[in-house]
C-alpha cells in the first residue's frame, strides 16, 4: 500500500515503539506511587515534559498532557471561557477550524456565551484585521488554527497573536497539523494544540501548552494531576512515545523536505481538466496537496485509489464518514458539485518520488471515468 493520507494519521516509529514498551511490561508503575516501579514512571513523565517543552521553546510546566489534540482543544476553549466569564462572553473563531474548536464554541453558545465565526478568503486566509474588528470589551479568546487540517493553508498567527496581546485577549491556536513539521513561535500564544499521532507517535496522547500566567479552568476533576489542570492516571508510554517522536522529528524537520513532491503534485494535477487547487500555493504545510474534481464523488474516488493500492483521503479523517460537503471546502467558495469532489494527499515519512509518480499516472484516467459515470447518471436523473 502507498500511504498518502499523513494528515490523517501516521505510522509509529519503530524507535518510538521501542521507547514505548518497557512501559507497557516492567516499568508499568502509576506515576503518583512513591515506591520504586511508581517513581521510574513518574520521572519518564517528567523527561518527556523536558523533552517536549524544549522543542518547543516553553518551560516544562507549560506543558499538560492530555488524550490528544481534540481533547486539548476542549480544555482551551471551554477553560478559558469558564476561568474568565467575569470578564466577557464573547469568542473569535473561524468557519475553517477543525470539528474540536467548532462544537466547542457551539456548546459555549448553548450556554450563553457568544462566538463570532470569521469568513476566510478563497485562499482560506483569516484576515487579522477581521480579528481586530470582530473584538469587543467582552471578548476573552481568540481560536485559530495554524494550519488548516484539509487544504493546508497556514494561518497568519504571529499577526494575530500579536492583536490579541495588544487588545489583552487570550489566543489558541490549534497546532495539530504543524506541530513538528514547521517552526512555531510562542511568544504571543497562551494556549496550543499538538499531537502525537500526526508526526510517527502513538495515538491517543497529546498535549495543550498553557503559557504561565494564562487562567484556565480545568474540564476533568479528581486527583489534582498535571499541575491541578487535567486530572487522571497519566498514559506514560503515551507520553514518553510522544518525547521520542519529538525528539525525532527535531533531527528530521530541518532535513527533510516534502516541498518538491508537493509542487510536482501540484503542477501536474492542475493539467487535468476541470481541477481546483484548494489553499493558498504558497504559505502552505509542506506536505499537504488538495483538490477538487468538479463532478466527481470523492469517496468514488477515494475506492478506486484503494482498489489500486495508494490510501488517501477526501478531507478529514474526523469528518470522513459524513455526506455533506466539508465546512472549511464550503467556506472557501466551492460549490457543492466542486467540493464533493475533493481529494487531500498528505505526504509523509517514508514516501518516494517513485509513489508521486504512480499516482500522477493513475490520476487523469480515474477521474475522467468518474466523471463520465457520474454525467451519466444526471442524464438518468433528468430523464
Amino acid at each position: 500500500m502507498i500511504y498518502l493520507d499523513h494528515a490523517a494519521t501516521t505510522p509509529i516509529d519503530e524507535e518510538v515503539a521501542r521507547a514505548m514498551r518497557p512501559y507497557l511490561g516492567y516499568d508499568f508503575g502509576n506515576p503518583s506511587s512513591i515506591h520504586t516501579i511508581g517513581v521510574r514512571a513518574r520521572n519518564a513523565i517528567e523527561e518527556s515534559r523536558v523533552q517536549i517543552a524544549s522543542f518547543l521553546k516553553a518551560a516544562p510546566e507549560e506543558i499538560i498532557f492530555t488524550s490528544g489534540g481534540t481533547e486539548a482543544d476542549n480544555m482551551a476553549i471551554k477553560g478559558i471561557a469558564f476561568a474568565n466569564r467575569h470578564k466577557g462572553n464573547h469568542i473569535i473563531t473561524t468557519k475553517i477550524e477543525h470539528d474540536a474548536v467548532l462544537n466547542s464554541c457551539r456548546f459555549m453558545e448553548n450556554i450563553g456565551f457568544k462566538v463570532t465565526y470569521l469568513d476566510v478568503n478563497s485562499d482560506g486566509m483569516v484576515n487579522p484585521q477581521d480579528v481586530r474588528n470582530a473584538m469587543t470589551n467582552k471578548t476573552i479568546l481568540v481560536s485559530v488554527m495554524h494550519a488548516n487540517n484539509e487544504i493546508g493553508t497556514i494561518e497568519l498567527i504571529k499577526d494575530i497573536s500579536e492583536i490579541c496581546k495588544e487588545k489583552d485577549v487570550y489566543f489558541h491556536t490549534d497546532a495539530v497539523q504543524t506541530f513538528g513539521h514547521i517552526p512555531i513561535d510562542t511568544a504571543n500564544i497562551n494556549l496550543l494544540s499538538a499531537s502525537a499521532h500526526k508526526i510517527n507517535g502513538p495515538k491517543g496522547i497529546g498535549f495543550l501548552f498553557i503559557q504561565q500566567g494564562t487562567h484556565i479552568s480545568p474540564l476533568i476533576h479528581g486527583g489534582n494531576h498535571e499541575f491541578t489542570f487535567r486530572s487522571g492516571t497519566e498514559n506514560v508510554a503515551g507520553i514518553v512515545g510522544f518525547a521520542k517522536a519529538v525528539e525525532l522529528r527535531e533531527q528530521r524537520m530541518y532535513t527533510e523536505s516534502y516541498s518538491p513532491l508537493r509542487d510536482k503534485l501540484i503542477k501536474e494535477t492542475s493539467r487535468i481538466p476541470g481541477t481546483i487547487v484548494n489553499g493558498h500555493l504558497t504559505k502552505r504545510l509542506p506536505n499537504n496537496a488538495s483538490f477538487c474534481f468538479s463532478w466527481v464523488e470523492g469517496e468514488a474516488l477515494i475506492r478506486k485509489f484503494n482498489q489500486q493500492g495508494i490510501a488517501v483521503s477526501t478531507g478529514s479523517a474526523c469528518s470522513s464518514k459524513e455526506t455533506k460537503p466539508s465546512h472549511v471546502l464550503m467556506a472557501i467558495g466551492r460549490k457543492p458539485h466542486e467540493a464533493h469532489g475533493s481529494l487531500r494527499i498528505s505526504l509523509g515519512q517514508g514516501n518516494t518520488s517513485e509513489e508521486i509518480d504512480r499516482l500522477i499516472e493513475i490520476l487523469p484516467n480515474t477521474v475522467e471515468e468518474l466523471r463520465k459515470l457520474s454525467q451519466l447518471g444526471r442524464q438518468i436523473k433528468c430523464l
